[in-house]
């Protein structure tokens, strides 16, 4: 197997311990749109994850103002784009 596709796995699944944050939700908040869309062209990231506040990437990218992540995001079938938070 792969090293890079290890790390990168391990990577994609790894939440904050103190608020539950994954790298994706991180990414959409800055609005790194390359670092969004590797995250959402894997099948292993769960892109409506919550924190522990019950965020999604989704939610910290609109509050961001970041359209482009927005629009990254919903297009994932696993993603409630009208969900609250």
């Amino acid at each position: 197997m792969d090293p890079h596709s290890v790390t990168a796995s391990i990577t994609a699944y790894l939440k904050d311990k103190d608020d539950g944050r994954t790298a994706l939700s991180w990414a959409a908040e800055k609005g790194d749109e390359a670092v969004v869309k590797l995250l959402v062209e894997r099948d292993d990231v769960v892109a409506d994850s919550k924190d522990k506040d019950g965020r999604t990437a989704l939610s910290w990218a609109a509050e961001s103002g970041h359209e482009a992540v927005v629009k990254l995001l919903v297009e994932r079938d696993d993603v409630v784009a009208d969900s609250k938070d």
